[in-house]
């Protein structure tokens, strides 16, 4: 066995929705290292690596069939898809659980768990003949909840009732997807962030204090940090992985 091998993607082609973003961004340059073809699936046209942009709402199947679609007939196969978008996890007052009205709550959801469930939905008939491999994003908040305590009324940081209960669902979806599409050798697992903040939502310093203080290696994630487990579920590496999560949380969860 070489295990070198193992985590060569240069046959593969990835799809990564929100590949725009800081922990998409990650993703990209991570899988192009190592020698995939990658796709992102965006709706932000940014600059990036990739070597194919589609432009792709997440929270429209329309919009999901057809970049799909276009990848597909674009580069003749899709063997990985990163469900990394999400949207709807917006603050302030109206995002607090006794102020949350039944709309936010929806869009919350709907980016949170539901747009993952339409990208999964919309990828199957493109591996169903060779299989394939479908990460979905976590989020240590599908796990625990936030400590409420250390965050001010109006902290950009504080998040929201409904992003949590999202991606508790998207972990449960992970299991139920790699359980019905296994028939298929498709294999489903998912990725659990913990903080992973942004550089912009890295500047007050007294909160991200706290805020580190709270994993076991007090400190922040770094972008690239989560690539790893990315890259082990997109290759050969993984396969006998299915239904499973990793969390990369820096022990926030294990306390």
């Amino acid at each position: 066995m070489n295990y070198r091998d193992l985590y060569d993607l240069s046959k593969k082609v990835c799809i990564v929705t929100g590949g725009t973003g800081y922990l998409g961004s990650a993703n990209v340059a991570a899988l192009k290292d190592f020698g995939a073809t990658v796709v992102v699936a965006d709706i932000n046209p940014k600059e990036t690596p990739a070597d194919l942009f589609v432009e792709c709402d997440i929270s429209s199947a329309d919009s999901i069939k057809a970049s799909f679609k276009k990848v597909y007939d674009t580069l003749g196969h899709i063997d990985v898809l990163i469900n990394c978008a999400t949207y709807g996890a917006d603050y302030g007052k109206e995002r607090q659980l006794e102020y949350m009205s039944d709309e936010v709550w929806e869009k919350g959801i709907d980016g949170a768990l539901s747009s993952v469930f339409r990208c999964i939905r919309e990828v199957v008939p493109y591996m169903k003949n060779n299989g394939g491999s479908i990460i979905n994003y976590g989020s240590m908040y599908g796990v625990v909840s936030p400590d409420l305590r250390i965050y001010g009324e109006d902290n950009p940081q504080k998040n929201p009732p409904n992003y949590g209960a999202g991606k508790a669902g998207v972990l449960q979806l992970t299991r139920y997807a790699a359980g019905a599409l296994a028939q298929y050798k498709i294999r489903v697992n998912s990725v659990t962030p913990g903080p992973f903040p942004s550089p912009q939502n890295q500047t007050d310093v007294d909160f991200n204090s706290k805020l580190a203080s709270k994993t076991m290696l007090g400190r922040f994630g770094q972008d690239y940090e989560i690539s790893g487990p990315v890259l082990l579920l997109a290759s050969d590496a993984s396969s006998f992985m299915t239904g499973s999560n990793i969390v990369v949380d820096g022990g926030w969860t294990a306390w």
